[in-house]
């Protein structure tokens, strides 16, 4: 691959992961018409890297791309999220079952610390989201199924166009911080059961936020 093949695919790839940020952050609405011309202009590039950025978007469920009408923000249904969650909810409760039974000590504390930092950070949103990102991934990193992972990543990114906003809702980041220290436990004493159920409550008052 020549060189200029390589700096214009690293070009699409930052693009895309701007305009990913822009719709967890809500500057670019649910429903939203993505006005290429304007975006193209403001970041000063041409629109064939957007538009390659918009496929990767579209593959991930973030954008919708209607013929001759362009590109939109997709918007989640509620159907869209229960069966998001519920797919969540049975890969990572798997995931915590695994790690509950297999973690050794050093793994463990390291969770422990994650947890610390994030009840520290309870009030600020954006730090506790971004922690409790690395607490969910670190769990399926140390249960060590690379398909897993590919597939959990794909459906957060849908998850978090709702997420953050849950967050917000009164007691929210409290009872958060409750759920996953109910998941640490858990993993701590090397109780898979608990661990699972524990993550699946998680996923349940989640969902019930977000709705």
């Amino acid at each position: 691959m020549s060189e200029l093949a390589l700096k214009q695919r690293a070009l699409y790839l930052d693009v895309a992961e701007l305009l990913r940020q822009r719709i967890y952050n809500r500057e670019l609405a649910p429903g939203s018409w993505i006005d290429e011309l304007r975006i193209a202009e403001n970041m000063g590039i041409s629109r064939t890297p957007l538009r390659e950025a918009l496929k990767v978007l579209a593959s991930e469920g973030l954008v919708t791309m209607k013929v001759r009408r362009g590109a939109y923000v997709t918007e989640v249904s509620p159907a869209d999220l229960q069966q998001v969650y519920h797919l969540l909810c049975l890969l990572e409760s798997d995931a915590a079952a695994v790690v509950a039974r297999d973690a050794d000590l050093p793994q463990k504390a390291e969770l422990k610390a994650l947890h610390a930092k994030m009840v520290d950070s309870q009030t600020d949103t954006r730090r506790f989201f971004e922690l409790n990102e690395q607490f969910h991934m670190r769990i399926l990193e140390l249960a060590d199924n690379r398909w897993r992972i590919q597939v959990v990543n794909d459906l957060r990114k849908v998850m978090k166009v709702n997420r953050q906003s849950s967050l917000l809702k009164d007691g929210r980041v409290a009872a958060s911080i409750d759920e996953h220290a109910a998941v640490l436990n858990a993993i701590i004493a090397g109780d898979a059961d608990m661990a699972q159920q524990a993550m699946q409550v998680h996923f349940d008052q989640g969902l019930k936020a977000a709705s």
